[in-house]
């Protein structure tokens, strides 16, 4: 067996090594300067628990006005 140190095979593993990172580099770098970041609005949520029942409320008397339109209730249960 050789000696890497010796027959110059250290150079050629020192420049296959820095190819892939330079490879690597050019890839990070056109993947973020392509890359369109999208900006969105900040959501601000209401921490009012007594609106958000009375909101739902209205939406359950909605959705049952809806729905009374559509079904009928039987007028005995089983």
């Amino acid at each position: 067996m050789e000696n890497p140190f010796e027959t110059g095979h250290i150079k050629n593993y020192v420049l296959a090594y820095s190819s892939v990172v330079v490879i690597m580099v050019l890839f990070f770098m056109a993947t973020t300067l392509f890359n369109d970041v999208q900006t969105y609005d900040k959501k601000v949520f209401d921490n009012n628990i007594s609106e958000n029942v009375h909101g739902k409320e209205k939406i359950m008397k909605n959705i049952i006005e809806i729905d009374s339109s559509k079904f009928k209730l039987m007028e005995k249960v089983y």
